[in-house]
């Protein structure tokens, strides 16, 4: 954040003005709490629900369109959609249909199902690419991706750009530089990080000079990054990452998780990108969990010739007991046939348009020099005069203090604010009105924090 532009005693003492509040308000949450620490460390099951807000959790009575109550019954209107996987909302009609009329007919066997080959033909017209597999998640999906591309390459090396999130993988879960990765988190294999190496986004020329060295499997990126606030390509950035893979044997691999949700067929089909992989989760099942990924011809033939139950246990490791179950697969078609259609995007993008103006606005109003991200749907607060290159430059705009005292701050009248560089974003399930609502509360916590 540009210094001297908020005052720090102000962001701390309106943060625990908006602690107190929070905490009194959401007593039968605090009992849950405590309740679930006796079989749940920090009383969640999933560690992110504890550690991606700043706050003690907040335990879901139920939800419907982009709003949700707790338990204590306050009501919120969501701009996290937890983290993009709810942007069709929190209980899309489709999507239940679907999962109450396939599970009266069962819910697992192990054995395919028509509508498997519903959902791949849909992702093979969206995405321009012939073959997909599916996981129970974008992770997954990642996971089985890099094992194709090492196999087929015969290299074990792979490339990710600074400020990435590819999921939860070993070797995904890594900083450091061109040398090699390092873990940051615990407990990731400090072996399999040492082999990823990380590149700054849109610098092709230490792209270039990584992959000559022979060794690459795959460069692994997100269109655009989305998990530092949004940093957009290079004009020539995606032409040169192509150029620069086709010309050394290396495979491309988009991982569309998040901007899937951004285009009709992604940022992929709408900036006419070719990759030899694409990746996808989240929001693909509608709220239900599932991962894809589609392939070209050459490497769904590759596939076909070393699976694991053709050639034993040296083949191909890809595969899960759950994996393409019936649920999700009719959870995706709904989606992908009745929510996520191109008029729906245009909708969400509009609002995203009207969310990032009302952002700048606001900033302006109160003489910050603040930029607002803009790609489809998806906003977010750039806290510098000028948008992001490089994750360097996105990360002095994740004021981590500044955050958790708005996200409190709006917690607080009624408006379900995004974690740390993730958002704000608009959903298929958003009206003008909602958005509306966030930016009077965004203006009220301007107002404080100037006060």
């Amino acid at each position: 954040m540009s210094a001297g532009t908020i005052d720090r005693e102000a962001i701390w003492t309106l943060r625990a003005v908006e602690q107190g509040e929070f905490e009194s308000r959401t007593r039968r949450s605090a009992e849950l709490t405590e309740r679930a620490r006796r079989s749940m460390p920090d009383g969640v099951p999933m560690a992110w629900m504890a550690g991606l807000y700043g706050h003690r959790p907040l335990f879901v009575a139920h939800g419907d369109g982009c709003h949700f109550t707790d338990v204590d019954g306050t009501t919120y209107v969501d701009f996290n959609q937890a983290d993009l996987s709810a942007t069709c909302g929190f209980a899309p009609p489709a999507v239940l249909e679907a999962i109450a009329e396939r599970a009266r007919r069962g819910l697992q066997y192990l054995l395919p199902v028509e509508e498997a080959i519903d959902v791949a033909e849909l992702l093979a017209e969206r995405y321009a690419l012939p073959g997909w597999q599916f996981t129970l998640s974008a992770s997954g999906a990642i996971a089985e991706a890099i094992r194709l591309a090492r196999h087929r390459t015969g290299r074990s090396t792979i490339v990710v750009f600074g400020g990435h999130y590819h999921g939860h993988l070993d070797d995904m879960l890594v900083e450091g530089d061109e040398r090699g990765g390092r873990p940051n988190l615990l407990g990731v294999n400090a072996s399999a990080a040492a082999g990823t190496r990380v590149v700054g986004f849109n610098d092709l020329e230490v792209l270039g000079r990584v992959l000559e060295r022979g060794d690459v499997a795959a460069v692994i990126t997100e269109p655009a990054l989305t998990n530092v606030g949004v940093v957009l390509p290079a004009d020539d950035f995606h032409a040169g990452v192509r150029a620069l893979t086709r010309a050394h044997a290396t495979l491309l691999l988009l991982d569309e998780t998040h901007t899937q949700t951004f285009a009709h067929g992604g940022l992929t089909r709408a900036w006419g990108l070719e990759p030899d992989v694409i990746t996808l989760g989240k929001s693909t099942g509608g709220g239900i969990p599932i991962g894809a990924y589609g392939m070209t011809d050459d490497l769904r033939d590759w596939m076909e010739r070393h699976r694991d139950t053709y050639v034993g246990a040296a083949g191909l490791a890809t595969g899960g007991t759950t994996y393409a179950n019936p649920l999700s697969l009719v959870a995706a078609r709904a989606t992908l046939r009745e929510i996520q259609t191109p008029e729906a995007y245009e909708r969400a993008a509009a609002l995203g348009t009207q969310l990032a103006d009302g952002i700048e606005a606001a900033a302006a109003r109160h003489a910050l020099p603040w930029r607002a991200h803009r790609l489809g749907g998806r906003s977010g607060f750039c806290l510098e005069p000028e948008l992001p290159r490089d994750a360097r430059d996105a990360q002095r705009s994740l004021d981590v203090e500044l955050i958790d005292a708005r996200r409190l701050f709006m917690a607080n009248r009624g408006v379900w604010d995004a974690i740390a560089g993730a958002g704000p974003a608009a959903s298929f399930a958003h009206t003008p009105a909602d958005v509306d609502e966030y930016l009077r509360v965004l203006e009220l916590f301007l107002d404080a924090l100037a006060s």
